[in-house]
């Protein structure tokens, strides 16, 4: 019988974790605990040792791609096994959940998760399987930041990339590529009447409905600036992406409509926010009603997450901190000392496509995780990658769309179309 852990623990032996079984036998769930319990030093009850039964079947089935894929998965998102004070059991559905004895270790294998999201180049299949990715934002002020959201997802390898914006934004941003489908539909304040805005708040809303059921994530909040009315109608657009069920990676401004409206995505699975430092401290004062807490970063980020009912958080920084509600993950690798503005919106293009990829996967039953988090780990990883591919080059110079051309260099390498 082929070892679930001979690939995952990478000091230990089959004869030191199995010593005994036979290619022809299967091991009691108790049995496997209680050896995997004494090459690491811990005892566990008897409720743990039944909860470890389902890494149990999973050994057991080892045969067949999407099994292989399954584990693959699980062992990328457990990290380091190999720390005593810290096991891992699998609940209902493979969704991690981490159960900590002493100091936690949240970083995962990024690189192969990544890599596990990535689709092949088929060359079977048609314009806009590789997904289909709409940005929601950019005004008169702000039109680089929807730019660069909707460029990245292109690079990364969506097929198609739009951008529903104001009508003085739209002229500037299809000036930037014609790669990009550009809708000119949202309004400010300024440029309407009081009377007006019903009228033309439906005729956003009706518009935008015309396209809904084609995207596979929406990005909202990219250069979309403050005006009430524009809010307002993405507020509605919001609520439509919910009912229709279309996953939603929520940037810049749109974390600032979230937080003073977090009804808007609360009990949301497919709403993924991105905050860096300062919207994440807004959030943390809005919803847990207390200052942030970098003493107990992790376990205050599962908290926020879980009082918004589920939604996955990417918290930004040295260290991206990703956490669901149910866990909490981190991505460390690369990275780049540049702080050039921009990178979040690049970020926030680079998740919608690999949260794209990750559900598709899942909805044909090639994985059974939660795509937000593996979207949020995979766009991470290959957006820190990029970063710190350009400062090799750029250094001190280093700009955002120094990092937009290092994409696709970046993923190659990683994961190589060959």
């Amino acid at each position: 019988m082929m070892c679930y852990f001979c690939s995952s623990l990478p000091n230990v032996s089959c004869s030191n974790m199995l010593a005994g079984s036979s290619s022809q036998s299967y091991l009691t769930p108790k049995t496997i605990f209680s050896k995997f319990s004494k090459t690491f030093g811990f005892d566990a009850p008897l409720s743990q040792i039944f909860a470890f039964e389902r890494i149990y079947i999973c050994m057991q089935q080892s045969f067949g791609g999407i099994i292989r894929r399954q584990q693959h998965l699980i062992r990328c998102l457990l990290g380091d096994y190999c720390n005593k004070d810290t096991f891992f059991l699998v609940n209902k559905g493979t969704r991690m959940q981490s159960v900590m004895i002493g100091g936690p270790h949240l970083e995962v294998d990024a690189l192969s998760i990544l890599r596990s999201i990535s689709p092949p180049l088929d060359p079977t299949k048609h314009k806009g399987q590789a997904g289909k990715i709409a940005v929601i934002g950019g005004c008169r002020e702000y039109t680089g930041a929807p730019y660069f959201a909707a460029i990245s997802a292109l690079k990364i390898g969506a097929d198609l990339s739009h951008v529903f914006c104001t009508k003085d934004a739209a002229p500037v941003i299809k000036g930037y590529s014609p790669e990009l489908i550009v809708h000119p539909l949202l309004e400010e304040s300024y440029n309407i009447r009081e009377e007006e805005k019903t009228s033309i708040s439906k005729k956003v809303l009706d518009e935008v409905d015309k396209w809904m059921e084609r995207f596979d994530c929406l990005v909202i909040g990219p250069g979309l600036g403050r005006d009430p009315f524009l809010l307002d109608c993405v507020s509605d657009i919001m609520r439509h992406a919910r009912r229709s069920n279309v996953p939603m990676v929520i940037d810049g401004d749109g974390l600032f409509l979230v937080t003073n409206c977090v009804d808007l995505v609360k009990g949301y699975p497919l709403a993924v926010l991105t905050p860096n430092v300062n919207e994440y401290k807004r959030l943390v004062n809005k919803v847990l009603n207390c200052e942030v807490n970098d003493q107990d970063g992790p376990q205050q980020l599962l908290s926020l997450a879980k009082s918004i009912g589920g939604v996955t958080i990417l918290r930004k920084g040295q260290s991206d901190y990703i956490s669901d509600g149910e866990a909490v993950r981190s991505v460390s690798i690369y990275g780049s000392p540049r702080r050039c503005g921009g990178q979040g919106d690049i970020l926030s293009g680079s998740v919608a496509v690999y949260v794209a990829w990750a559900r598709e996967l899942v909805s044909k039953g090639k994985v059974d995780a939660n795509p937000t988090m593996l979207g949020c780990i995979a766009g991470s990883t290959l957006m820190r990658k990029a970063a710190s591919v350009a400062f090799e080059d750029k250094k001190r110079s280093t700009l955002t769309t120094d990092i937009i051309e290092c994409l696709g260099r970046s993923l190659e390498a990683i994961c190589p179309v060959g």
